[in-house]
């Protein structure tokens, strides 16, 4: 499964951003971090393989976001 995610940029009426990329791969590391951790504490609602899966999924959105403004600050096509 691969398919393109792209995110909107919030910005208010004078063009400034309200949520930094930062912000948003923080909170994609967290949500899976969390869930990674649910799953050791014995939450059996939870399927190991399942969170494993989208935790990793989680990170590489993050990565991606990361590298694409790595790129954007540095001026790289």
């Amino acid at each position: 499964m691969n398919r393109e995610v792209t995110l909107p940029l919030i910005v208010d009426d004078r063009g400034v951003l309200q949520v930094s990329a930062a912000d948003v791969s923080k909170l994609l590391r967290t949500v899976g971090a969390r869930w990674l951790h649910l799953v050791e504490a014995g939450e059996q609602r939870l399927d190991e393989d399942t969170v494993a899966a989208l935790t990793i999924e989680l990170a590489k959105l993050a990565d991606r976001i990361d590298v694409a403004c790595i790129a954007h600050s540095s001026g790289a096509p």
